[in-house]
């Protein structure tokens, strides 16, 4: 066995660090900010940036990773690239 279950729990716990969350894009806003969290759940954030060729997108990882303190490689959009309302998974996140 290579694995002891010692080793394997804290290989899973780091591996399960990590978050969904829904958000509601609003581009070419005055500056980028988060306005609020919705009664879905979906949190509203506007952003600077355009709607095309993936600038929105750039823009609003680099925002969240400075609102997380987190690398930007650790946001990724899972879902809704082209859409207002994306699905996001944060990994690092408690």
């Amino acid at each position: 066995m290579f694995w002891s279950q010692k080793k394997y729990e804290n290989y899973s716990r780091k591996k399960s660090m990590h978050k969904y969350i829904r958000v509601k894009i609003i581009p070419k806003s005055a500056k980028n900010e988060i306005v609020e969290t919705m009664e879905d759940e979906t949190i509203k954030i506007r952003i600077k940036a355009v709607p095309e060729k993936g600038k929105a997108n750039k823009e609003l990882i680099k925002f969240l990773s400075k609102e997380y303190k987190l690398s930007k490689e650790n946001i990724t959009i899972v879902s809704g690239k082209t859409e207002q309302i994306k699905l996001l998974r944060i990994n690092g996140l408690n």
